[in-house]
């Protein structure tokens, strides 16, 4: 397996260096081969590099074609601004593996839809995800595995414990608290579907544009944030609704919000949802472990999704089966 890696936009290679090394000795543990993009270690304040060095650091990768995947090191907030420089083209005549979450939605939306050739997975960040310790980066790791090695269908169980905790970025001070999982559901504990989405506050940043995916009754929609306030969520599910997007879907999944802050009111981003959808019949699973939170489980963008919310198990394949 071989992983270029990428910062389209916070320069996490420079500012978090032990954690970086630590994710790359872990990756390397497992046999994989790492290729730096031009940008790392670099930083221009916010960002790693220009809007046209991180497009080209991205344009470097497509063209090696000894590299599988394209890895994001982490996200940031301005990943939508080198859409229009990468060559898509190239990537689409030369399908890679492309991996990442968060502020990467942007580009993962984009490859979805102007490279369809190639898979892409909502899925783990090498600083962010791999720099972490065990034995939470194990299933990390054990999730990613599994869907790389099973690109036909797969068979994912969410961990049984999960966290948000706030702590051990650079080192490790203590195990972080670790909660009992659970997947809750509004209508039916069982929903399928062609599953595509990603990042809520990022797709603010493409929404309307040719980067953003066309939604249909076939679809689940996968939404989860991290970090945001009650007011933020219920803006960025307005978002949606008032395009929409909420009417055109099948489903909703709708991920665990890692460190949400509901300033008071004591309701939860599935109270706010069910809020905006004012009675509409558009079940949803929540609490889903494809986030922020860790471990994660590795999603398969486009691919045909069965989730089951009771045994907390989500079988992905490309065919309907």
């Amino acid at each position: 397996m071989k992983i270029g890696y990428f910062s389209s936009s916070t320069p996490i290679t420079k500012i978090s260096q032990k954690r970086f090394n630590r994710a790359k000795q872990f990756l390397q543990s497992k046999g994989c081969e790492l290729v730096a993009g031009k940008l790392t270690g670099q930083s221009d304040f916010y960002r790693s590099g220009s809007i046209k060095k991180r497009a080209a650091e991205i344009n470097q990768l497509i063209h090696d074609e000894t590299i599988d995947i394209l890895m994001a090191t982490i996200g940031g907030l301005n990943s939508n601004a080198i859409l229009k420089y990468v060559d898509f083209d190239y990537l689409q005549s030369h399908p890679k593996i492309v991996v990442g979450y968060s502020d990467t939605t942007a580009f993962l939306l984009a490859v979805y839809t102007q490279a369809p050739a190639c898979r892409v997975l909502y899925g783990p960040a090498l600083v962010a995800s791999f720099g972490e310790f065990s034995p939470l980066v194990d299933y990390t790791w054990k999730s990613f595995k599994q869907v790389i090695d099973n690109p036909q269908q797969v068979l994912q169980t969410a961990p049984e414990f999960w966290t948000d905790e706030r702590l051990n970025w650079d080192d490790f001070t203590k195990a972080k608290k670790l909660l009992p999982n659970y997947w809750g559901y509004t209508q039916t504990s069982f929903l399928e579907g062609r599953i595509i989405g990603g990042n809520l506050d990022t797709m603010s940043g493409i929404i309307g544009s040719k980067y953003f995916p066309k939604f249909s009754k076939d679809n689940l929609l996968l939404i989860e944030d991290a970090e945001k306030d009650a007011s933020i969520v219920e803006r960025n599910f307005s978002m949606l609704d008032n395009s929409g997007i909420f009417d055109q879907v099948k489903g909703i999944i709708l991920g665990k919000h890692a460190l949400f802050d509901d300033l008071g009111t004591n309701r939860r981003p599935i109270d706010i949802l069910l809020e905006i959808l004012d009675g509409r019949p558009v079940p949803i699973i929540y609490d889903y472990d494809g986030c922020h939170t860790v471990p994660m489980v590795t999603t398969p963008l486009g691919d045909y999704a069965k989730f089951n919310a009771k045994t907390r198990q989500v079988h992905f394949s490309k065919y309907l089966v």
